[in-house]
């Protein structure tokens, strides 16, 4: 049976990053350049050629659920909301034992290994992008499928869920059991290294298949765990540099020669920018060399030389 050209049911549509069909991880300038793909796709102009049936479909999703979906991710305030709902849903959902991985590609992100989840999470979620907004049908399906995919991802990204108890009055401090305040993640300069290396090594996997706005991303968290580190702050240097916004590198590969003057990684691309040595300040007592240098190589070869 035919969908009509515009479901009602739609609009339960609580997932605004499934609406467009952009990653949960995508910053101010991927949503939205997805979202001038799906509106010129969906603009009355273009579906013009259309019966009848296909242009209602357009016009409706476009103004009903598109459009509002961009005004609450366009901004950061609108995007931490809507993450902090999804988790919280995430949450419940686990509690109540009712999360569920329905569709193929949400049952297989729960079983791809832990360094490969954003990889997997970002080619399904292009897969079934592609053809979202052709058809009622489609966009029915298809929006069900990534809202669901979202759920998984942020379920594999939150690891095992944190399940208390409901309070029923004071209890005695004796009473506690001592591994239930136990962090689980002691905040010690190792373990943010370790988290600090995870959002490099991941970002590496992204640059390689040229998703230049998540390995920004991913480095952009690396440098706030580990504001020292210069390998960090030069590969952020490069992945900017790939997507075409040098004032933003430039800023990195400054900070990555502040803190390591013998960076040879960001020392070749500071010539090729043009930076001018004397606008680096020396290095503070902090600095170190940084072991990670001698990985350089795997991205010295990003540029040719013109």
């Amino acid at each position: 049976m035919a969908h009509p050209a515009f479901s009602q049911d739609w609009l339960r549509f609580t997932d605004p990053y499934a609406v467009l069909g952009v990653s949960l991880a995508a910053d101010e300038r991927r949503i939205l350049k997805r979202y001038r793909q799906v509106a010129k796709l969906l603009h009355p102009d273009v579906q013009a050629t259309q019966e009848a049936e296909a242009n209602a479909f357009a016009s409706q999703v476009l103004a009903r659920l598109v459009n509002p979906a961009y005004q609450r991710l366009k901004n950061d305030k609108g995007r931490n909301e809507v993450l902090a709902t999804l988790r919280f849903k995430v949450r419940r959902l686990s509690r109540e034992d009712t999360l569920q991985a329905t569709c193929e590609p949400a049952q297989k992100l729960l079983q791809v290994p832990e360094p490969e989840v954003e990889v997997y999470y970002e080619q399904a979620l292009l897969n079934l992008s592609t053809s979202q907004h052709d058809s009622p049908e489609a966009f029915d399906t298809i929006t069900r499928q990534i809202s669901e995919l979202n759920l998984i991802y942020l379920r594999r990204k939150m690891g095992d869920p944190v399940i208390r108890e409901k309070r029923t009055g004071l209890v005695a401090a004796s009473s506690v059991n001592a591994a239930a305040v136990t962090p689980t993640a002691p905040a010690n300069d190792s373990s943010s290294q370790n988290y600090a290396e995870r959002h490099s090594k991941r970002a590496q996997e992204y640059l390689k298949n040229r998703n230049y706005p998540a390995a920004i991303q991913e480095l952009k968290d690396a440098v706030k765990i580990d504001p020292q580190n210069s390998t960090y702050h030069c590969l952020l240097g490069q992945a900017y540099l790939l997507s075409q916004l040098s004032g933003m590198a430039k800023v990195h590969f400054k900070q990555a020669l502040k803190l390591n003057p013998k960076n040879e990684v960001a020392l070749k691309y500071a010539r090729q920018l043009q930076i001018d040595n004397g606008q680096l300040s020396k290095p503070t007592s902090a600095a170190q060399p940084q072991k990670n240098e001698k990985r350089r190589g795997l991205f010295g070869g990003l540029f040719s030389k013109r």
